[in-house]
């Protein structure tokens, strides 16, 4: 026997070669999985800007008329100033082009109605949204994942039932019916919640931090507005929680019902193991996978849906905004609208990929 053979690996020399579980890259499948997605995310951007941009000129109607008056839609001169001004007057596609590069240096335009960098209106509305819808999509997870478990460990018994009833009320009432009678109820015949708005009229706005009033009155130590701001938030949050408890509650019930059938949940059970071992570290870890896809298609639809609850309750949000820019044809103000709710659905999706990646490693494997 050579002295080379006696120290070479028994597979041979292109075993010793081959890479491990990171790859020839030294990245780890994780963190090649993230990048992967994070570049889909980029393109995509480009694909709803341009999308936006298609869909917000197919609009039926003129700008112009939405926004001059009959004295001023009658002198060309005029009319075509205001053109050239907002960029009407070029080619769709030089266009789009130039919305693209403001996108791209952070310029969405200027609002035909507040007259303000778009940018601007949306720094003060989407806050506002994201409190409210962030905690709807809260107590929605708490509440219909926790529903949804105890109907499936109580499968055709009576709380099972109760619990399916209550689910399918709540897909079925409509949001805006609920948020009126909530308002006229609790506020207009009880008067045990607060009016509408954010906040009540005899306080101002805390220091802004994030423009969420919660989180910003708690971090300024202003008890009393954290006080008005949270009881504010909670009815709008319930009215809209209440369509996502039931969905959730009905889709965590046929995930965890799915996996209690499995051969290892009946194997850890044959071992001896406690319930609650079995229920948090092998069902729910399962069943939670499809749950969070749900969550994270909830989240957008509560974000970009909140237009009748934000009128209803006077909640200055992204939902008001949309509303006030699509009935003045206002392009700059609905293109930016557009970005900023595909935006948020990219970032779901991406936060969404990111949970698979964690809870199931079958996922960022393959």
């Amino acid at each position: 026997m050579s002295p080379t053979s006696s120290n070479e690996d028994p597979r041979g020399s292109t075993a010793r070669r081959k890479p491990g579980r990171t790859g020839h890259t030294g990245r780890s499948p994780l963190v090649r999985f993230l990048v992967r997605r994070v570049l889909t995310a980029l393109l995509l951007a480009v694909g709803i800007t341009l999308v936006t941009f298609v869909l917000t000129n197919l609009v039926p109607g003129d700008p112009v008329s939405a926004n001059l008056g009959q004295r001023a839609l009658g002198d060309p001169a005029i009319v075509a100033q205001w053109r050239a001004e907002h960029g009407l007057d070029k080619p769709l596609p030089q266009q789009y082009l130039l919305h693209l590069q403001g996108v791209v240096q952070g310029d969405l335009g200027t609002s035909q109605q507040s007259h303000r960098p778009v940018l601007d209106d949306l720094a003060e509305a989407v806050p506002a949204t994201l409190e409210l819808a962030g905690v709807a999509i809260l107590i929605s997870l708490v509440t219909g994942v926790a529903f949804g478990v105890i109907a499936a460990l109580r499968r055709d018994r009576l709380s099972d039932h109760l619990l399916r009833v209550l689910s399918l009320v709540g897909i079925s009432v409509p949001t805006f019916w609920l948020a009126l009678t909530a308002f006229y109820v609790f506020f207009y015949r009880l008067q045990i919640t607060p009016g509408s708005g954010r906040l009540d009229p005899s306080m101002s706005a805390p220091p802004q931090v994030t423009g969420l009033y919660t989180v910003d009155s708690a971090l300024a130590g202003q008890w009393d507005v954290f006080a008005s701001a949270l009881g504010h938030l909670l009815t709008p949050a319930l009215v809209l929680a209440l369509y996502t408890i039931g969905l959730l509650t009905r889709f965590t019930r046929s995930a965890v019902l799915e996996v209690l059938g499995q051969d290892y949940v009946r194997a850890a059970r044959a071992k001896g193991l406690p319930p609650r071992v079995i229920l948090f570290r092998y069902v729910l870890r399962s069943a939670l996978v499809p749950v969070i896809t749900v969550a994270g298609l909830a989240f957008g639809s509560l974000l970009s849906g909140t237009v009748l609850v934000e009128a209803i309750f006077a909640w200055p949000g992204i939902g008001q905004y949309a509303y006030k820019s699509a009935t003045t044809l206002d392009l700059p103000a609905v293109m930016g609208v557009g970005l900023v709710v595909g935006g948020v659905y990219l970032v779901i999706n991406l936060i969404v990929d990111v949970l698979y990646g964690v809870i199931d490693p079958r996922v960022r494997l393959s």
